[in-house]
């Protein structure tokens, strides 16, 4: 009985830890997104309403926490003239 509790357990921390790292990368990629729109595109951009509006969606709906995603991982350790080709990938992001 024992063994069946902690198996229990387990799998809810499990679940628990899993949810909250992707809270944490839907974070970063929003924050990386919003972020690199302000420094390429506008510099009196508002990154940190970017940001809220950013979690709040991706929280909620996972195709955008994808759209979120693939934007980041387009742009990670592209210069600004670069990410051009990224407009696909990170136009339901930022405008």
């Amino acid at each position: 009985m024992l063994r069946l509790v902690s198996g229990t357990v387990l799998s809810v921390l499990l679940a628990f830890a899993a949810a909250s790292c992707d809270t944490v990368d839907q974070a970063v990629d929003c924050a990386k997104v919003c972020q690199r729109y302000d420094d390429c595109v506008d510099d009196d951009y508002d990154v940190a309403a970017c940001r809220s509006r950013c979690e709040d969606r991706a929280a909620n709906d996972e195709g955008f926490a994808d759209s979120a995603d693939a934007c980041e991982s387009c742009i990670d350790d592209r210069a600004c003239v670069e990410s051009f080709p990224c407009i696909g990938e990170c136009a339901a992001i930022v405008p």
